[in-house]
Parts: C-alpha cells; sequence; structure tokens
C-alpha cells in the first residue's frame, strides 16, 4: 500500500506584485518550499518562469528580488497565488488540501486587469474552485513553468505564454 505524503499547514507570506497600472494577473498555485525560503515568487532555480517572461517579453532575465519586481511593474503584470492557506507535503500541488482562497479583489479592485492567467493546470483549477466565483472572471490557462512540467522546454513555454502579449 503507497504511503501518502504528510501534509502541514502553510501560511502564504508573500505579498502580491501589482501597481495601478498592471493590465494582466498572473497566478500560481501555492508557493514552493524554495519560493517560501526565497520570500518571492518562482524562487526554485529549475522554474522556468522569470526565463519564460523575459523571453517572450524580449528583457533579460532578472535575477534579485528588487529587479524580478521592477520587471513585472515596468512590463504592467501582477503577480499572485490562488492560495492564501492549506495544508500541503512539500512543494507538491497534488497534496493541497483545505484551501483558503487570497482575495483577488485587493488587486483587481486597485489595478486595470484586464485578463487573468494562471500558470500551470493546477493553479487554473484551484482559481475556478475558489477565486472565479468571487472575480466572476474567467482565467487563461497556461502551461506550468514549473521544472516538474519536464515535457514542456523553455521555447514551447515561451511560444504558449506569447498569449499575455495582447493584454500589456
Amino acid at each position: 500500500m503507497a504511503q501518502t505524503a504528510k501534509t502541514t499547514p502553510q501560511v502564504h507570506n508573500i505579498e502580491p506584485v501589482y501597481d495601478a497600472h498592471s493590465k494582466i494577473l498572473i497566478l500560481g498555485s501555492f508557493p514552493s518550499v524554495k519560493s517560501r525560503e526565497a520570500q518571492f515568487f518562482y524562487g526554485h532555480p529549475q522554474n522556468r518562469f522569470w526565463k519564460v517572461l523575459a523571453q517572450v517579453l524580449g528583457h533579460p532575465v532578472p535575477q534579485t528580488i528588487d529587479e524580478k519586481k521592477a520587471f513585472l511593474l515596468e512590463n504592467n503584470i501582477a503577480v499572485w497565488d490562488v492560495i492564501a492557506s492549506c495544508e500541503i507535503a512539500g512543494s507538491s500541488d497534488s497534496t493541497i488540501r483545505n484551501v483558503v482562497q487570497n482575495d483577488l479583489s485587493r488587486i483587481l479592485d486597485a489595478a486595470p486587469v484586464a485578463q487573468i492567467f494562471c500558470n500551470g493546470a493546477k493553479s487554473h483549477k484551484l482559481y475556478e474552485t475558489y477565486c472565479q466565483p468571487h472575480t466572476g472572471r474567467p482565467a487563461v490557462k497556461l502551461p506550468s513553468t514549473s521544472p516538474a512540467n519536464a515535457a514542456w522546454t523553455l521555447d514551447k513555454l515561451a511560444d504558449h505564454w506569447q498569449a499575455i502579449r495582447s493584454f500589456l
């Protein structure tokens, strides 16, 4: 009999990045262990989020947290996650339980967000379940930049992520 990974309660402690000019909102599911340690989004060195955005937008890949924040804001991009707190085993989205969603109105009321995008299928499913009933807005599902999505090359991800350009 397979043993189930032990989940532990976790609280999202990374502030969203947005301003009054944010035209799109990109949502992940919940920060990975590496992101929680780094105290910023997509902190795992193998996650391709920053490389994909840089390629799509024709910019160098930002390295520091300050560079990443500036990069997002200069390109009118807001970033946050669907989940405010949950039980999770490590960084495994498949183990997420007891979800409490983030209040996205914090961003949506402050910025002219034209489209919401979800980074991966799990983020999209969580958004549809927990957030869309409150926002009334559909989200576009993009392929996950996670290292767990190894079947997708950086170029293939960037091709699909081009969808964000028409809203910026």
